[in-house]
């Protein structure tokens, strides 16, 4: 072992005897003033952001489609009510680059009941009643007994119709596919209503471009309606993990050494399990027709379900969770010595637990508190979005000599104005949403605002827990008799003390978290930018970036950690905190990669369990599987509620287990610090509990009870302390 002094003039120096220092010192002050001051102003513009974004933004603009007169088509409450879908008077229109730019055709568009569902033209003759009854449902107003070519020159119908089904809310042609020729209403080939013919592929492009445009509208679309019919269902999953974990907890409580060992095996079963199934699939689709095509072959497919007929899907899934297996048993194998004192540590963290019961339900309130960061972000983020105006611009028919296309133009006088004099042919149609005021000028700069708050916010949620609980079972630790010696709320007294003097503290920490973790997205934004660059050098170096970001992102996550122990404990600044608690972590270096890595490998096991099995659960449920049951939701992508499921129970499992593991990382650091303080005397005797000391004695930098710096003689034995009993 190396020399100790060597080691604390390297790293600091070690604490000293302090006989007055009974845990959680009482007398302390504020902490990082101008860093609450900044948080507080932060979060009153914030507040200033989120009613100026609601005040202005109109979440129907992502929900209703939009007409040519900006009304907002299927709308209730209104009279287009009855009329949620959107008709192009000339669909080929569709295929100008305006679509993907403005997601808007240049073309007239009308809300209507229903799509067309026959191929029809309007004629210079005089049609026959029941076809001009259904006809003039696609006209923007009713033309009367007004003859075909007046109609068609006033442009007050199309000159066809096209048989169509509704795509996100809007009508697009029905194309199909015949002897390998494009098709629409089973023909190659419509009348345009001049005396000419459309051919069906001719639509194609059309079609492909709105298709394009409307793509990732339809996907949220869609998600957000699956989201909707199955919400009761995962707010009952979610449920059942809360009261999963809060059951393992529980029982991790009083059976700590029996639950840990049935979570490791528990944990295999499943993966097995898991392996088994995939392989099951995998054999069972080898003579199934189309099942054997390669997933680059297939492509991005937005049915998730198509993957799942796969072979090759099976496959990598049986070779990811056999891999996974394989790793999880090597580590226990190479563990398994560490594994035991693991598993006893994690006892003691329990007894400390049992002391501090409502530290288990505390997750519940940090819960709350994310669930309104999240909340609130989502909604301003959603208002700021749809804050932009309605932009209306010209647009001539082909053939007119006018040259005022795509200028802007406001409706209610455009008939009067210059440009709508100049060219009388001309219309002035809704485009899309935007606008060249200050305002929206700089709603992009609003977004990252609300976004980098809402890092600060949730990191600063998270904090608050962590700095709660620390105080909580560090007054359990030093306090010498634990049946007496206690506060009577040491987690309310915590939360306090948190809360009225160290939110700068608070807030200093999750800003530096922030700050990185926003590079994190700059630099995933950029990535995604230069996917299509051709720059290696610079596709390189933006990798080494995201790499290094991630690796300080996790350090300083645990460095914060450890800050926020040593500022629950002490009530010094942030700086010196994490300073400390620095030197500390490197002065028992070797038990924190041994111990406490170890214990916080085992936790994360639990959580995986808890994942696995709610995951499983709802898979089957989900995917239909579950035939008998008659309740299963009918949804676009299953995997929308299943991933929502998985996603909410690893936090929801996480958040009950990081009770534990802040509960083994503050008792880990009390003890370290016991050992600095006190040799185990009689005028310096630990606080630590006989079975901690037996724990951490066996640690590879050797016994801890005995002290060499006292006589034997003078040794208090800890099993001679008052709350031996308890703690064993």
């Amino acid at each position: 072992m190396p020399d100790k002094e060597d080691n604390y003039g390297k790293h600091g120096e070690p604490r000293k005897y302090d006989p007055s220092f009974k845990g959680p010192i009482q007398n302390r002050s504020c902490t990082d003033i101008i860093c609450c001051i900044l948080f507080i102003v932060a979060i009153v513009g914030y507040f200033a952001v989120g009613i100026l974004a609601w005040s202005q933004g109109d979440p129907r603009k992502v929900i209703y489609p939009t007409d040519s007169k900006g009304q907002f088509c299927g709308q209730i409450g209104t009279p287009l009510e009855n009329k949620p879908f959107l008709f192009y008077f000339n669909i080929l229109k569709c295929a100008s680059p305006m679509v993907l730019l403005a997601f808007q055709c240049p073309t007239t568009q009308l809300c209507v009941e229903a799509c067309p569902n026959r191929s029809m033209i309007l004629l210079n003759s005089e049609p026959i009643a029941a076809e001009w009854q259904y006809y003039k449902q696609f006209c923007k107003a009713d033309p009367g007994k007004m003859p075909p070519a007046q109609i068609l020159k006033e442009g007050l119908c199309p000159a066809l119709l096209i048989p169509s089904k509704p795509f996100t809310s809007r009508c697009l042609p029905a194309l199909g596919i015949r002897d390998g020729q494009v098709t629409v209403a089973d023909q190659t080939a419509v009348d345009n209503g001049e005396g000419g013919q459309i051919k069906a592929s001719d639509l194609l492009p059309a079609v492909k471009n709105a298709t394009v445009a409307m793509e990732a509208r339809m996907l949220v679309i869609r998600v957000f309606e699956d989201l909707a019919h199955s919400w009761h269902w995962i707010i009952l999953a979610l449920v059942i993990a809360t009261v999963l974990s809060l059951i393992f907890i529980v029982l991790l409580r009083f059976l700590a050494g029996i639950m840990v060992w049935v979570m490791i095996v528990m944990v295999l079963l499943v993966i097995a399990y898991g392996i088994g199934h995939c392989s099951v699939q995998y054999v069972l689709l080898k003579d199934t027709p189309g099942a054997n095509i390669t997933l680059k072959e297939l492509g991005l497919q937005m049915h998730m379900g198509v993957y799942l007929q796969i072979r090759q899907t099976w496959l990598a899934f049986a070779i990811i969770l056999a891999i996974v297996e394989l790793i999880i048993i090597l580590l226990l194998i190479f563990l398994r010595k560490r594994i035991s004192i693991a598993v006893a540590l994690i006892k003691e963290a329990s007894r400390a637990i049992g002391h501090v019961m409502f530290s288990l339900l505390y997750p519940l309130l940090t819960f709350f508190l994310l669930a309104i960061v999240i909340a609130y972000w989502v909604i301003t983020a959603v208002f700021l979005s749809t804050s932009n105006e309605a932009v209306y611009q010209v647009f001539s028919p082909t053939n007119s000599p006018c040259l005022h296309d795509n200028k802007s133009c406001k409706p209610e006088n455009f008939s009067t104005s210059e440009m709508g004099k100049a060219c009388p042919k001309a219309e002035c149609l809704f485009t899309f949403y935007g606008g060249e005021t200050a305002y929206h000028k700089y709603l992009i700069f609003l977004q990252f605002y609300n976004l980098f708050l809402f890092f600060w916010c949730a990191n600063f949620v998270t904090a608050l827990g962590q700095m709660t609980l620390a105080g909580a079972f560090a007054s359990y630790y030093w306090a010498f008799d634990k049946s007496k010696d206690m506060p009577a709320c040491p987690v309310f007294a915590s939360l306090g003390r948190a809360l009225r003097y160290h939110t700068g503290s608070l807030a200093f920490g999750s800003l530096i978290l922030s700050i990185i973790q926003i590079i994190r997205v700059l630099l995933e934004y950029l990535d995604h930018k230069l996917k299509g660059a051709e720059n290696r050098f610079a596709k390189f170096l933006l990798c080494c970036l995201k790499c290094c970001f991630w690796c300080l992102e996790k350090c300083i996550k645990f460095l914060n950690r450890n800050a926020y122990i040593m500022v629950a404990i002490y009530g010094k600044n942030f700086c010196v905190s994490a300073r400390d608690a620095f030197f500390l972590l490197m002065r028992n270096m070797i038990r924190v990669a041994v111990l406490d890595k170890v214990t916080d490998f085992l936790l994360f096991l639990g959580k995986l369990l808890i994942v696995g099995l709610v995951g499983v659960i709802s898979f089957f449920f989900f995917s239909g599987r579950t035939n008998s049951l008659e309740v299963v939701p009918n949804l676009h992508y299953y995997w929308v509620p299943i991933l929502t499921i998985v996603v909410g129970s690893y936090f929801i499992a996480h958040g009950f287990f990081s009770v534990y593991a802040m509960c083994v990382d503050t008792l880990f650091l009390c003890f370290c610090e016991d050992l600095e303080r006190n040799d185990g005397s009689v005028e310096r005797p630990y606080f630590m509990t006989a079975k901690l000391c037996e724990i951490l004695s066996k640690s590879p930098e050797g016994p801890v009870a005995l002290s060499p710096s006292s006589p034997l003689e003078e040794q208090v034995p800890l099993s001679a302390r008052k709350d031996s009993k308890d703690s064993e």
